[in-house]
């Protein structure tokens, strides 16, 4: 994908070391973009992300750090910068789900959540974007910095027994668009992904089985699970300048799910 221009471009994709986050790495990779590839406790994986790139002729590393603490951010960005130079993109990706119905749902699983997946979102942000302000603007971008989270269908769809993911989710679709609102003049500019059913290990319950597969399908209008790769090659381009005009919008990569299709025949 050199079409998209991405080449001397750098970027750090938390959460990177399966799933999604694997999967916006590598394909930010096979654009030119140097990737730092965080991971939590999957060392391992991250190794193989890092080593996938780099037999594509990419450059990457794995950094390992909690996405929850400032200290491990900033690190975090840090060492992008120091590596490559500089950094241009950041991908927050990294999430959980720690799920139970409402009243047996523990304070510990509720902050972990939220701490991971909307605090965690916050805090990189915030040293990428104090980041961006302290290096020149890149020559080859009109962008001086590109911000893109990962979030779900569920900041807007409700789900019972997973309030605390949903509550993270729908937080962090107005961290995107006031930190949007916010830094658009300095020509900084945020959006977020919004995917439905993929096919990732956090999910696997719901695809692996024949019988749970089906009972999803009916809740996606096109009929089929997404992959990890459908969420990937958007990542790519609202990262290039091809989507330049884009500014705090949500693009949601979900067959459709978000179109309600119990309605379908009428309501």
């Amino acid at each position: 994908m050199q079409w998209l221009g991405l080449d001397h471009r750098s970027a750090l994709v938390t959460g990177a070391s399966s799933g999604i986050g694997r999967a916006i790495a590598e394909e930010l990779g096979r654009c030119g973009v140097a990737v730092g590839v965080n991971y939590y406790s999957g060392r391992d994986e991250a190794d193989a992300v890092v080593g996938a790139i780099e037999a594509q002729g990419g450059r990457a590393v794995a950094l390992g750090g909690d996405v929850a603490k400032p200290e491990d951010c900033r690190a975090m960005v840090e060492a992008v910068a120091a590596r490559f130079g500089r950094l241009d993109i950041l991908v927050a990706n990294a999430g959980i789900q720690r799920d139970a119905a409402f009243t047996e749902l523990t304070l510990a699983d509720w902050r972990r959540v939220i701490d991971t997946n909307l605090t965690g979102a916050f805090l990189c942000a915030q040293e990428a974007v104090r980041r961006f302000r302290a290096q020149p603007p890149p020559p080859e971008s009109k962008a001086r910095g590109n911000i893109i989270f990962i979030n779900s269908v569920h900041q807007v769809i409700p789900w019972a027994g997973h309030v605390n993911y949903a509550a993270s989710k729908g937080g962090m679709k107005l961290l995107m668009e006031s930190l949007a609102q916010e830094v658009a003049h300095e020509k900084i500019r945020v959006n977020a992904i919004a995917p439905g059913a993929i096919k990732t290990p956090i999910n696997r319950p719901a695809w692996s089985e024949e019988s749970a597969l089906r009972e999803l399908l009916e809740l996606i209008p096109y009929g089929r699970i997404g992959e990890p790769e459908d969420v990937a090659r958007a990542a790519a381009w609202l990262a290039s300048d091809h989507s330049d005009y884009v500014v705090g919008a949500t693009l949601f990569i979900d067959g459709g799910m978000t179109l309600y299709p119990s309605f379908r025949e009428g309501g």
